[in-house]
């Protein structure tokens, strides 16, 4: 399958270098560019894209706002956004992630990682890069936050198992990772993510991630090195 990748930033020259890379794959391709938020939201849907490289940074609607429009449309519920920044610990890459973003990547990364991440949202997998994840949590997951996504007691729906699938997430582990340690097998495992995503409202394993810090099932210090 061709993954259908849309292009979001405001710099002309980022979008070609990016679309040259990317159409060059067998198993992906360009299939629109916008500049602005707003047109990337729009795209999203008229393309048919499956993932969204979004830059924070845009002019008229940002990034953020842009990532959110598409969380909130039904019908655009399998676009993955992958999130592009100058700064990768940042309070506006917090804000992403809330807003539905599967993941982020520094405007630094060498070729190979973004063709890498790119497949990795395309295929329902988070992309929390563990350095600026580490970061990120220590400065504003772990703090009491109202735009919390989930709050401790919501966690009270999930099944004992389902929390440890969650937990185990949070702290950087793969599936077959989860699946080694719990002594089951990775499709069981992805059945208990799925299933503590949908009690708990997450788009998908990067807001899985979120909640299980900002609720405090997860500290800071667990993190995965």
């Amino acid at each position: 399958m061709t993954i259908r990748v849309l292009l979001a930033d405001d710099q002309a020259l980022l979008r070609g270098t990016f679309r040259l890379l990317i159409d060059a794959q067998q198993d992906m391709e360009v299939v629109a560019e916008a500049s602005n938020g707003r047109e990337a939201a729009d795209l999203a849907r008229s393309a048919r894209a499956d993932v969204v490289v979004m830059d924070i940074r845009m002019p008229e609607v940002d990034g953020i706002e842009a990532t959110r429009l598409i969380g909130r449309d039904e019908d655009l519920a399998g676009v993955k956004v992958l999130v592009l920044t100058t700064f990768e610990v940042d309070e506006f890459v917090v804000e992403a992630l809330r807003a539905g973003a599967s993941g982020f990547l520094g405007k630094g990364v060498e070729p190979a990682e973004l063709l890498h991440a790119i497949r990795l949202v395309a295929a329902d997998e988070a992309l929390l890069s563990p350095t600026a994840t580490k970061g990120l949590i220590a400065r504003f997951l772990s703090q009491p936050s109202p735009g919390a996504l989930a709050a401790p007691e919501r966690l009270a729906t999930l099944t004992p198992r389902e929390r440890q699938v969650m937990t185990l997430v949070a702290t950087g582990l793969s599936n077959d990772e989860i699946a080694e340690r719990l002594f089951v097998t990775p499709v069981t495992v992805k059945t208990h993510a799925n299933r503590a995503m949908a009690k708990l409202g997450a788009r998908d394993r990067a807001q899985l991630v979120v909640m299980a810090y900002e609720s405090g099932l997860v500290r800071a210090g667990e993190t995965r090195t």
